[in-house]
């Protein structure tokens, strides 16, 4: 830490509220409080105060404060909360002596967890569990965000660091004592070789999850397929429960795809609304066109929606996994009435079929996503752990070149720091905190 400044920020919701907590981290944070109520109350107990601005002695609130001194706290340093009544003017006055004490500054988004991450108090991923646990909307993002938060992945990145660690310190021993005529340098080599063998397996294994944490944090994409006035829309409205499209019976309405998201059974369900599939009357409508067979080549799950007077047995998507849904099952099954091909009939305006289709979504979003145990949740660490895993594989080789397998370890136990924040980070750390709220 070289920022020597004391933050504070409101840790609570804008607008009027009972209650807004501010809260302080830094050096000046005892004396900021002391200034502003007195004598500094008991470590971590809640305490009445009358706060006065320290400029003119002028009264701010009757508040509760509290004085928690470091290290062990969220940030590392000592830290101050108030805890002021709600109003808009209370908490600007407040926010007004603050700015004007010396060595005080408002925070940045994510300003607190940064400091958290720099002091020792956290690691990168736990920092980010605390991200995904802002933005959580379902059970099942919540549960993930708890077990990142918690250190599941950072307990095991260190346990893996740790040995590649140890299996370069072996390596390099090994090349340093290579003349010594009581080093065995093939009996190390092979122990060596074993050890990243072993790592390199516990890393793929890891890795072959079929990216469940990444697509939990993003949501399961449910694609609604098929040609013009197939009841795309309508049934978007019917499964959201309010009018998240424009209906018409004017084929074509739909030109660019509308998101809708939901919470089934606790995992996260993104329903996604495109154009109809048919030769194009105009540029427009083409780019509609194109965007929805893009749209279906992404999706986790494409329902191909056949009107009654369609085949079920129409060709759908080339791959991917779908379900083919007769549509306005109210009027009929049409000229089709075997049901070839077809999956599920549902009528959006009487409600067949709705729960029966959102039983099948559920169980296929479940079956991809996991409820929350996945141990990889970003890009960045898959990134990371895929290199590393190289790099141990041309350890683990069938004949490694000697010389270079000290530098291969090296890399590998780099690429395990960078998950945990060890090296190379501050990118990273710019990229996160810029999108926490203000006060976290």
């Amino acid at each position: 830490m070289t920022d020597a400044s004391t933050l504070f920020a409101p840790a609570s919701g804008f607008g009027r509220a009972a209650i807004a907590v501010i809260r302080v981290s830094g050096p000046a944070a005892a004396a900021l409080l002391a200034a502003l109520g007195g004598a500094l109350p008991a470590p971590r107990r809640l305490s009445l105060r009358t706060l006065r601005d320290p400029a003119d002695g002028a009264i701010l609130d009757r508040a509760l404060v509290a004085w928690m001194p470091g290290p062990n706290t969220f940030t590392g340093e000592d830290m101050a909360e108030l805890h002021l009544h709600g109003g808009l003017a209370v908490r600007a006055g407040l926010i007004r002596a603050l700015t004007a004490f010396p060595g005080c500054r408002p925070a940045e988004p994510g300003a607190f967890t940064r400091r958290a991450v720099l002091n020792g108090r956290m690691d990168l991923t736990e920092a980010e569990g605390v991200a995904d646990l802002i933005e959580a909307e379902t059970e099942a993002q919540r549960l993930q965000a708890l077990r990142q938060l918690d250190g599941a992945l950072g307990r095991r990145v260190a346990a893996w660091r740790a040995e590649a660690i140890d299996c370069l310190a072996a390596s390099e021993a090994a090349l340093d004592f290579s003349d010594e005529g009581d080093v065995d340098d093939m009996a190390l080599d092979a122990a060596v070789f074993d050890r990243a063998r072993r790592l390199r397996d516990a890393i793929a294994q890891a890795l072959a999850d079929g990216r469940r944490g990444e697509r939990l944090r993003e949501g399961f994409r449910v694609v609604l397929a098929g040609p013009p006035n197939a009841g795309k829309s309508t049934l978007l409205n019917a499964l959201s429960r309010r009018d998240a499209a424009i209906v018409s019976a004017v084929p074509g309405t739909t030109r660019d795809a509308i998101e809708v998201r939901l919470d089934l059974g606790g995992l996260p369900v993104l329903l996604i609304d495109t154009a109809g599939l048919r030769e194009p009357a105009d540029p427009v409508e083409a780019e509609g066109i194109a965007r929805t067979r893009r749209r279906i080549a992404d999706a986790d799950l494409v329902l191909l929606l056949v009107p009654p007077d369609a085949d079920g047995a129409e060709a759908g998507p080339a791959s991917g996994r779908i379900l083919r849904v007769r549509t306005k099952a109210d009027l009929g099954a049409g000229p089709h009435a075997d049901g070839s091909g077809i999956d599920l009939a549902v009528s959006a305006r009487t409600g067949e079929g709705l729960p029966a289709l959102l039983e099948g979504i559920e169980a296929e979003a479940g079956a991809a996503l996991g409820r929350g145990d996945a141990l990889i949740t970003r890009e960045r660490h898959r990134d990371a752990l895929t290199r590393c895993a190289a790099h141990l594989d041309r350890v683990a080789g069938a004949t490694p070149m000697p010389e270079l397998v000290a530098e291969d370890l090296r890399l590998a136990a780099r690429a395990l720091g960078e998950v945990g924040g060890h090296v190379g980070v501050e990118e990273v750390l710019d990229r996160l905190f810029s999108g926490f709220c203000i006060g976290k």
